[in-house]
């Protein structure tokens, strides 16, 4: 949905991308919320959620080599004990956010597989599922960046929609609550989903995979420029910025213009 032509180099072509400082964090701060569940729900507390993170950070270099590049140029380490504080500023605003000593989570990071009637088959990992004893559940996930203004808030619950899909589509349950709990700002956004908006994105993903079937046989993948262009590791290969993409690694289907690929991608 945010660029077609995206789509295309990280799936596709499977262009290599640089590690984000940014990204890296929100991946170590998810790991240290949940590990802290570990504990017993009294020692759930601040300091020892801190106290997590230097762990956390050696088991992240250790599973994923390439995070060590974003501190390659920083001998004396300043940089990187400022991007450690930054982890823990954001796990300790958490606590203002929820208090864990009252959660006791049904699962944590739980990967979520479900195939619709079309064939389709959605994935997605959750960061939080917390059932009530009245057997509502409600889906959580953590954001280490600020919430969206109110006018984008519906693309920021995409995402939730999606996960409750699923949900839904596995134990034919619609959660009761989906809620985005924004570290970098401190807010907590929720909704509380219906079935119709629930057939509403599966409408809404089987247009999208008919989009992504079409593009992948013709070879038609369109860049869509947004701000978000200044940050993307493949302006080199953007027409947009003047760039030239890779030859189509699929075969192109006969008599289409614009020579695009033929291939079929399975529903995944």
């Amino acid at each position: 949905m945010q660029c077609p032509l995206l789509y295309r180099f990280r799936v596709i072509d499977r262009l290599p991308e640089k590690p984000s400082a940014a990204a890296t964090k929100g991946t170590l701060v998810h790991a240290v919320l949940e590990r802290l569940f570990d504990a017993p729900a009294a020692e759930r507390t601040a300091p020892r959620a801190k106290s997590l993170i230097p762990g956390q950070w050696d088991r992240l270099r250790e599973s994923r080599p390439e995070v060590v590049e974003l501190f390659a140029d920083d001998p004396e380490g300043e940089r990187l004990a400022a991007w450690l504080g930054e982890a823990e500023r954001l796990v300790e605003r958490w606590f203002g956010l929820e208090d864990p000593t009252r959660l006791e989570p049904a699962e944590r990071e739980l990967f979520v597989e479900a195939e619709l009637d079309s064939g389709l088959r959605l994935r997605g990992i959750i960061d939080r599922v917390d059932v009530a004893p009245t057997g509502e559940v409600r889906i959580v996930d953590y954001k280490t960046g600020k919430a969206p203004r109110p006018e984008y808030s519906e693309g920021a619950l995409f995402q939730m929609k999606f996960y409750a899909l699923v949900v839904w589509r596995l134990k034919r349950v619609v959660p009761r609550r989906l809620q985005l709990v924004y570290l970098g700002s401190g807010d907590v956004l929720t909704y509380d989903p219906v079935l119709a908006d629930l057939e509403r994105v599966e409408r809404k993903l089987l247009a999208l995979w008919e989009a992504i079937r079409e593009a992948t046989e013709t070879g038609v993948w369109r860049p869509r420029p947004t701000k978000l262009c200044g940050w993307c590791d493949h302006q080199a290969h953007c027409p947009e910025f003047g760039g030239t993409p890779p030859p189509y690694p699929l075969p192109v289907r006969a008599g289409e213009s614009g020579g695009g690929p033929q291939g079929r991608m399975g529903p995944d």
